[in-house]
């Protein structure tokens, strides 16, 4: 997969507090995964938050064979998320006709899909999620042809089925994966255009 534009290029966020009436600037950027990532990752596959839902805490040398296996499939892109220039995230964007989830609905030729995860404690529940989210979002819309992006979270994984609510995802059923059983969750170019303003004028 190929972007339309330049995922390492930094864009400024504002996040607002409402209560100190008060606005934190910071820098969200991306850039693609490599092999030098594997031990960072496979230390976040290890945190007990993401356990549960990616179940990827196997020795070192056998994530190693998963994550080069990944970085060859060319139905997606694997990212790093970042904030002031500080890896935090990782990500996977495919397209949805090359995927397991395409044959769970109806889908458009262009349709996408993310998968996500906070590795770095530190930046965990601090709001970051949500412009690193749009960012994404933002990236992937800007193929023209692109009318929707879908999200599989696990139906146990409250935090994330709400972060992708406010985002701008409607949940449309369950599914029943190999791994999972999954909320099935899309955002049409439409509704995303809205909560991108709706951040850009703190009513996120």
């Amino acid at each position: 997969m190929k972007f339309e534009q330049d995922i390492e290029q930094p864009v400024l966020f504002w996040q607002y507090d409402p209560v100190r009436e008060f606005k934190t600037a910071f820098r969200v950027s991306f850039r693609g995964v490599t092999m030098a990532d594997a031990s960072m990752l496979h230390g976040w596959m290890n945190e007990a938050h993401v356990i549960p839902y990616w179940r990827l805490d196997i020795p070192f040398l056998e994530y190693k064979l998963h994550l080069e296996k990944s970085l060859s499939d060319d139905h997606q892109k694997l990212l790093i998320g970042k904030i002031n220039g500080r890896p935090v995230s990782y990500w996977e964007i495919y397209r949805v006709r090359e995927d397991i989830i395409g044959g769970y609905y109806d889908f458009d030729d262009y349709d996408q899909g993310v998968h996500l995860l906070i590795g770095d404690r530190a930046h965990l529940g601090k709001g970051f999620i949500y412009p690193l989210l749009m960012r994404t979002l933002h990236l992937q819309f800007q193929k023209t042809e692109t009318k929707k992006v879908v999200a599989e979270p696990d139906v146990r994984n409250e935090k994330m089925i709400h972060v992708f609510k406010k985002c701008g995802f409607i949940p449309k059923k369950e599914v029943v994966l190999p791994d999972k059983t999954a909320l099935l969750m899309m955002c049409t170019r439409e509704a995303f255009e809205r909560r991108w303003m709706d951040w850009q004028g703190n009513r996120f």
